[in-house]
């Protein structure tokens, strides 16, 4: 069986990136380098929202279902560089080949893994093969929106149509699953300036898991699981979670309604 991997990113602003474009001094701290971006985007539409190239990754965090197995964790140490975090990202995808699913991965994780990996000189010849090294590839990949290698599970439940899109964590709490739990993307940077990174990586984990149990619903409408299989997958989420350590999983548990 093809391994599932759903992922997520969390970001910040790339204040040394933003110190260049910007022509900032050297010394301009990170709070206010971020400051006069959030406020040069502010004059030019109206958000504060910085274009993906000058977001940095500061944690990506893996749900993966292999085997008789179920596990989340989160790539690389707290103090990883961004670098390694996104090449290990790209390794797992060359290892596993497995089936990558998202919520809005491909309008915003994936593009910004891009621009990131492309910075940093990153290799991921697996993830953009289209058929050149492997002609399966050729018709199921991971760059093309229609193809289910990787599947942008709320693109696809929108149909495509951006004004169609719903938050995961509405999606999630509608289904009866924990959704966020405390954070949210807007807060990460003040978190991260507070020094907060192992919350963020927790935050994101819990994602993640949301992501799973959301696509695990969807896989029963579809009919891919029928409702003993479903219960079945169910069962072993709330097992692993429980034998995984740290607080927030003992929170998520205690939000997660019973079905």
């Amino acid at each position: 069986m093809t391994p599932t991997l759903v992922f997520d990113i969390e970001t910040i602003p790339d204040v040394d990136g933003l110190r260049r474009l910007y022509d900032l001094p050297p010394e301009t701290s990170a709070e206010d380098v971020a400051r006069i971006a959030f406020h040069q985007r502010r004059q030019q539409n109206g958000s504060e929202f910085l274009p993906l190239q000058q977001h940095k990754v500061v944690a990506i965090s893996c749900a993966m279902r292999e085997g008789d197995s179920f596990r989340v964790w989160t790539l690389g140490a707290a103090d990883a560089p961004e670098r390694e975090i996104i090449q290990r990202f790209f390794d797992g995808i060359e290892k596993y080949k497995p089936n990558v699913v998202s919520w809005n991965g491909g309008g915003f994780d994936l593009p910004v893994l891009h621009y990131r990996g492309l910075i940093h000189g990153v290799q991921a010849s697996c993830y953009w093969d289209m058929g050149e090294d492997d002609r399966d590839f050729k018709w199921n990949n991971y760059i093309s929106r229609y193809h289910t290698r990787h599947l942008d599970l709320m693109d696809l439940m929108a149909l495509y149509q951006a004004r169609a899109n719903a938050p995961l964590d509405q999606i999630a709490q509608l289904c009866g699953f924990p959704g966020k739990l405390g954070m949210d993307g807007s807060k990460v940077w003040d978190a991260y300036c507070r020094g907060e990174i192992e919350a963020i990586r927790n935050y994101c984990e819990t994602d993640v898991a949301n992501t799973y149990l959301v696509y695990l619903r969807f896989q029963l409408m579809r009919g891919h699981l029928n409702p003993e299989s479903y219960a079945s997958e169910i069962a072993l989420v709330r097992q692993s979670l429980a034998a995984s350590e740290g607080p927030h999983w003992k929170e998520f548990l205690a939000a997660w309604a019973e079905d």
